[in-house]
């Protein structure tokens, strides 16, 4: 497939299999671009505020969802904390609730209630293997518990290791890999062990993550060479990778009022989801990373679509299609809400994309 050429695509939906749609206002406008992005299943994570550790809470949330974005599949998570125990998992595994995330103590955005302990979390996980419940990893550490030299994610993998030998049948998603040591890390586990990349983190480094606010998140883009091994997994075919755009909004002044190095973290690419995968393949060939040859059908539809879908055991057939043309349409800066007070940027406003419509099949 010569991608840069293409004029038109048909892919089945995809499949973003880490979301965040936050909550108010916020959730308001940015629920309803989760279809703009060309998608129609998203994981969604539960780090609001508070984070959600009740299965009724889940439930509402999802309610909440579903009336603004009614053709999405919005699949619901648990955030991993003492309160969710055995009997919680049973009563998430009867509900349908379909992940549990956990996020180191204090790594991202509204993580302070995180785990600071996995080992204390056994019995949680071993009813998730028992019930099949999927845990979501945020996999970094801690600064200070990293060694010199070393990434807060390479500093993770051995961790992801430990829990995969010691509960083998636990399907287990390293969340946004951003290192070719990552990947690795994957590759080595066993067919119950997947992990999702991200559209930003196939066209970002640290250059640019250090210095434009809209580039800022965590984890933080890290080496050309580690995008390079991100890019070419994403068109290996490999079925334990799959999509996942960790789209993280926030108020489009708190990115532009905050002093250099303090802006909250967090990429915003919902809208443009699918495009953005497909713009960073380009760019990468374009650069050498991947030849044209390397961007197949099959490989795309396996990335953006089947891949999570398998992972996490839901139909792969659909009664839509996205249908992707050049239309020469540009990423608009910003979403917002009517009255205006509700604004997000978003990741690389002003690129030429392919314009996105959903068709019956």
């Amino acid at each position: 497939m010569q991608i840069k050429t293409t004029q038109r695509l048909e892919l089945p939906p995809s499949a973003d299999m880490h979301v965040h749609l936050r909550q108010g206002d916020m959730m308001k406008v940015v629920a309803p671009t989760v279809t703009q992005g060309g998608v129609d299943t998203a994981f969604v994570m539960p780090n609001l505020v508070p984070p959600i550790t009740t299965v009724e809470r889940v439930l509402e949330y999802q309610t909440q969802l579903r009336d603004l974005a009614p053709d999405v599949n919005f699949l619901m998570s648990l955030f991993l904390h003492p309160s969710v125990t055995p009997e919680v998992i049973a009563q998430a595994s009867a509900a349908g609730v379909a992940g549990v995330k956990m996020y180191p103590q204090g790594v991202t955005t509204n993580s302070e209630s995180g785990v600071s302990d996995l080992e204390a979390f056994y019995d949680t996980f071993s009813a998730m293997e028992k019930h099949d419940l999927v845990l979501n990893l945020h996999g970094e550490v801690l600064e200070s518990l990293a060694p010199e030299g070393t990434t807060l994610e390479e500093a993770f993998l051995p961790t992801l290791k430990k829990l995969h030998d010691r509960f083998p049948k636990l399907r287990i998603v390293l969340e946004h890999c951003t290192t070719a040591a990552a990947v690795e890390a994957v590759r080595a586990c066993g067919p119950t062990v997947g992990a999702t990349i991200t559209a930003h983190h196939l066209y970002l480094t640290s250059t640019e993550a250090c210095c434009d606010p809209f580039a800022f998140c965590k984890p933080i883009p890290k080496k050309p060479t580690d995008r390079h091994a991100l890019l070419k997994t994403v068109v290996s075919g490999d079925p334990k990778f799959f999509f996942g755009s960790d789209s993280a909004p926030h108020l489009k002044q708190s990115k532009t009022s905050a002093e250099k190095g303090k802006a909250p973290a967090g990429v915003f690419t919902q809208p443009v989801a699918t495009q953005l995968v497909l713009l960073a393949l380009e760019e990468g060939i374009e650069r050498g990373d991947i030849a044209e040859a390397d961007v197949t059908q099959e490989k795309l539809e396996g990335f953006l679509s089947r891949n999570g879908r398998r992972f996490y055991k839901l139909p792969e057939e659909s009664k839509t299609k996205l249908v992707l043309e050049r239309k020469g349409e540009k990423i608009s800066d910003s979403v917002r809400n009517e009255s205006g007070d509700v604004e997000v940027g978003i990741s690389r406003a002003g690129s030429e994309v392919f314009s996105l419509r959903f068709e019956k099949v």
